[in-house]
């Protein structure tokens, strides 16, 4: 019996704990210098990662959250397809395509930054294209 009663306490203690990571992040400012710094490390990332020839920009910040107490971001950031190709040597000033190319992706990163290492690890990535 008192195995059960640990147990279930057990659970009690653990759901409440699981309930109350979302919770953890916070609303920061999108001018935030290690913020702005792990959102360029994201869209980096998801250029590299993508399987289009065309790179993307940032078109919008939409929430900006850091986990307490830690250097954890939690981003949602929309995404444009440009017309620059991912090896150009310019990729920061291409404008976005339009007709038939324009594309544009909504993505949520959680990237975990270490700044003053010049380190950053993407921890999650979710993207769907905007419709």
């Amino acid at each position: 019996m008192l195995q059960k009663v640990l147990l279930l306490g057990g659970l009690i203690v653990l759901g409440t704990h699981l309930c109350n990571i979302h919770k953890e992040f916070v609303d920061i400012s999108k001018n935030l210098d290690y913020f702005v710094a792990s959102v360029q490390f994201a869209v980096a990332r998801f250029n590299d990662s993508t399987m289009e020839e065309y790179t993307y920009t940032l078109l919008e910040v939409g929430r900006a959250q850091q986990k307490k107490s830690t250097m954890v971001f939690l981003i949602d950031v929309e995404l444009g397809r440009t017309t620059c190709k991912k090896h150009d040597e310019d990729i920061d000033n291409c404008p976005l395509q339009d007709g038939a190319g324009e594309k544009s992706v909504r993505c949520t990163f959680v990237v975990d930054a270490r700044p003053w290492i010049s380190l950053f690890y993407l921890l999650k990535s979710t993207c769907e294209q905007k419709t």
